[in-house]
């Protein structure tokens, strides 16, 4: 299995011995050894990731590099964030995810309501099995524990991934005063509840929700 590690903060090394990796689709800096590269698709593989591309528009584009040697990634000077799978899922926004080891299963998922106020559209990728994978954000990411007795709120443009047994709830505080141009400035928001870990960035995207 390729070996995941940061070399520095925004830039992801994966050390590879015959293994294969998925990677945001031109987000390859350098590499040492043999490394070949093709260009794939998300939203899942196959015909099914075909369809589902189709349907729900979670256009991300990824590359399989295949090689023996170490090859360097990286997006837009971004910080790099690994996270590990043990068996679990994690849900992130195609935009923020950078790689993944290749024998990790890609999808997509409806969001609903939390989709929209961030403008990313009404699904997000999925990553499930066992391996790493490799998620950016615009500063360092704060992984925040979410249990029974904290569940937690977050902004939706500063929401990137989460993993975990955790249930979201779209919450809006728009009311007739924010119609008339009176709102708290924090309309929407995304809970949090259950058992698991939210990655947020600090730095907020702009949003449908940011602007009322």
């Amino acid at each position: 299995m390729a070996t995941f590690r940061l070399q520095g903060s925004k830039v992801l090394a994966v050390d590879m011995a015959g293994d294969a990796v998925k990677a945001k689709n031109g987000s390859m800096v350098a590499y040492d050894g043999q490394m070949a590269f093709k260009k794939m698709s998300g939203g899942g593989e196959g015909i099914r990731g075909m369809v589902t591309r189709r349907l729900t528009g979670e256009s991300m584009t990824v590359m399989e590099v295949k090689g023996n040697g170490t090859c360097y990634f990286a997006d837009r000077a971004s910080e790099i964030n690994l996270v590990s799978l043990q068996g679990d899922k994690l849900w992130v926004e195609a935009s923020n995810l950078l790689a993944t080891d290749a024998g990790l299963r890609t999808g997509t998922t409806f969001t609903g309501l939390r989709g929209a106020t961030q403008g990313n559209g009404l699904f997000t990728t999925t990553v499930e099995g066992h391996g790493q994978a490799a998620i950016v954000s615009d500063g360092p990411a704060v992984v925040l524990r979410v249990s029974a007795q904290y569940p937690l709120q977050v902004d939706p443009g500063a929401y990137i991934a989460h993993q975990g047994n955790l249930q979201q709830h779209f919450q809006s505080g728009v009311t007739f005063r924010t119609l008339l141009g009176e709102g708290s400035g924090e309309a929407f928001q995304i809970r949090f509840e259950g058992e698991g870990l939210v990655y947020v960035q600090p730095s907020e995207r702009n949003t449908i929700g940011g602007d009322v």
